[in-house]
Formats: structure tokens, sequence, C-alpha cells
């Protein structure tokens, strides 16, 4: 174990103390931020890797050490979070430090959230030079992404305050395993998220995850019925694993029922990598097919992602079918809602966030560096 500690109050090398802990009897300190409820002696680190009981002075305090560093930042196009119905055709500063408090054994992102070595988080930046360094790029918003914002939560609230101050917009993206507590608090600064549903089974989530199934379910509750924060989810189709029929209906009549069917779904598609490369890539028959049985169930706004397929990436409004927002991968080349978000012809409001015209960024991806190295 390596060993923690820093003045308290002190961002320095990342580390500063953590919210959303306690003591438990036999001395040890309980991280209370996610389910997994790690149990820390003094020095070590929980599942997540990036929050970690202190050593010596600060063997009594449960801390953060990433706050401020970051594995790189990139202007990308809000579809590509995926977030369809939130400013569509607009840019976002997208980041993410490292670690996940997941173990998914399919994590298209490894590299970094599976990352163990902090010489991985090239830039440092405060939360006040990521506002200004998105703002002078001409986004709309800023994105914690890549790993799971849950676990740098304290930053990310910051680097939200930051935005909101600048007339920003914040997005998580991130799948959801957070306790009640702590999601009140995170999601009191995020404008949109969009959350991962890894699955519609508890196997699935056990043996493929780590993790459990209901605290994200409640997450999604928490987010679409008690918050104004406007949420899509997205679905990754692994074949034969969370891909069935069943499965598929079990899950999109769930959130029709318990969502309701404007939440947008994204159903994108896998390809091999980490631990799950001997497996084979998501046909884009799967992600149809899946579309074809969430619009039965009644969900009104179903897309298909990392693949090339222009049905599955077009907005139609619900009531009277006319095509509002045709997209070309990330690329806006229709956009046909009024000034108030509402289909032209029948006049019914667009569930989500939009502007009087569509954002122009396409489907750039600038790499930005901002402060200075880590």
């Amino acid at each position: 174990m390596s060993a923690i500690g820093n003045a308290p109050g002190q961002a320095a090398d990342g580390v500063v103390p953590a919210r959303w802990w306690h003591p438990l009897p036999d001395g040890r300190l309980q991280c209370d931020l996610c389910p997994r409820d790690c149990r820390l002696h003094e020095g070590q680190r929980g599942l997540c890797f990036v929050r970690a009981r202190g050593s010596g002075d600060q063997r009594d305090t449960m801390l953060l050490t990433t706050y401020g560093r970051s594995s790189g930042f990139c202007v990308d196009p809000i579809e590509k979070k995926p977030l369809n119905h939130f400013l569509p055709g607009s840019a976002v500063l997208s980041f993410g430090t490292a670690g996940c408090n997941l173990a998914c054994r399919f994590c298209q992102n490894w590299d970094i959230s599976k990352s163990r070595e902090m010489d991985r988080l090239m830039d440092r930046a405060d939360p006040a030079r990521i506002a200004q360094a998105a703002r002078d790029s001409g986004c709309a918003s800023v994105a914690f992404t890549y790993n799971d914002p849950v676990i740098f939560a304290e930053y990310a609230m910051d680097c939200a305050d930051a935005c909101r101050a600048l007339g920003l917009r914040s997005v998580a993206v991130t799948a959801g395993y957070m306790h009640a507590a702590p999601r009140r608090a995170f999601y009191a600064k995020m404008d949109a998220a969009n959350v991962d549903l890894k699955s519609f089974s508890e196997a699935f989530y056990f043996r493929q995850t780590g993790a459990h199934l209901a605290p994200v379910l409640d997450t999604l509750r928490y987010l679409v019925h008690e918050t104004d924060c406007w949420t899509e989810i997205t679905t990754l189709l692994i074949p034969g694993l969370n891909d069935s029929d069943a499965e598929l209906e079990a899950l999109t009549r769930w959130i029709a029922r318990e969502l309701g069917p404007a939440v947008p779904l994204h159903f994108t598609a896998f390809h091999p990598d980490y631990k799950l490369d001997d497996l084979p890539p998501t046909p884009p028959a799967t992600l149809r097919r899946a579309r074809v049985i969430a619009q039965a169930q009644g969900l009104q706004h179903v897309y298909t992602g990392n693949v090339h397929d222009p049905d599955g990436g077009t907005t139609c409004c619900h009531h009277c079918g006319e095509v509002l927002i045709v997209r070309d991968w990330h690329a806006i080349l229709r956009y046909t809602l009024d000034d108030q978000g509402a289909c032209r012809r029948c006049g019914t409001r667009l569930a989500g966030h939009f502007a009087a015209t569509a954002g122009t960024f396409g489907r750039r991806r600038i790499p930005l560096r901002i402060g200075t190295p880590a």
C-alpha cells in the first residue's frame, strides 16, 4: 500500500479530503459514496483506487487522490456522450480521471478506468480553468466521462459550479452506482446525465461488473422523477450476454413503466476489448432488433450507436411522426424544431433541452491541453 497524506484542504498532487465516509467500531473507515461500502485500514485504497484512507497524520481521514488531475481533455460533439435530446449539435469539453467503482470485464475505456498508474493523469487543471477553457473553445457544456465521475464527485461538483458561473452546463456520463445521500448532492449540480444500464439481469451485473442492478435502477428513478437533470440511458449490447429478446423486452418494459416513454434509450455496439476480447462484435442487426423491441414497448425515442445507421439516429415526433432531427453519425443534417423545441407540424413538444437552431460542431474531435502537466 502506498502512503496517502497531505495537509487538509490542499490539492497537492491531487489529494483532498473526501466527503461521504464514517468511522467503524473496529477502527476502519467506511466509504459511503457507492454501494461497495469499502472498509479501509490506514493507507488502503478502495476498489475504485482513487478514494483512500490517509496514513500518518491523516489516518483518520478519507481522501480523494485525483482532484484536479485528468487523463486528458477533448472537445466532442454532445451526441457522442451519447445525448441526442440535449443541445443537439453543440460542442462539449470532455474529460475523466483514473479508476472506476465497477469492474466491467467489457470496459471500452479500460486503459483509463482500470488504470492504477497516476502518471497517466497528464493534465492538471482546477475547476475555474476548465470552465474558462470550455467557454473559450465554444462549448455549451462540460462532460465528466471516460471513467465514472461518481468516484471523483468532489472535483466534478466543483467543476459544475465553475461552469454554471460562466453560463455553461454540466454532464455526467455514469454507471449510476451511487448511494442516496451523495447522489442528491451530486445531481443537484448536473444539468444532464447519460446512465449506462448495462443489463436488466442481476446475474449479469454480478458476474460481468462486480456490482448490482438495484442501485442503478434507484438512480434512474431518482433522476427522472426527483430532479431537473435531463436523463438518457445507454445499454451496450454484448452478443450472448445481454441481447436476448426476453431481456430486452424486460428492460424496455421497465423503462416505459417506471421512467416513462419519453426517456431516450441508446443501444450501442460492443467491440471485443479488455477481458471479453474473445467475443464477436455486435452485429448491426442486433441493434435494429433491440430498437424494434423497445418501440413495441412504447418507448418514443430509441437510438443505435457505434454503427452507421441513419434510421437509428433520427428523431421523430412521437405524436405525428414528422422527422425532426436527422443525424449522420454525430453530424446534424436536418433540424426542424421551432423556437420552443416543438414539432412544426403538430406543435407537440419534444422532450429534452433544445436551442432555436442546432449546433454545427459536427463529427470533429479536438484534443485540448489545459493547465500544466501533472
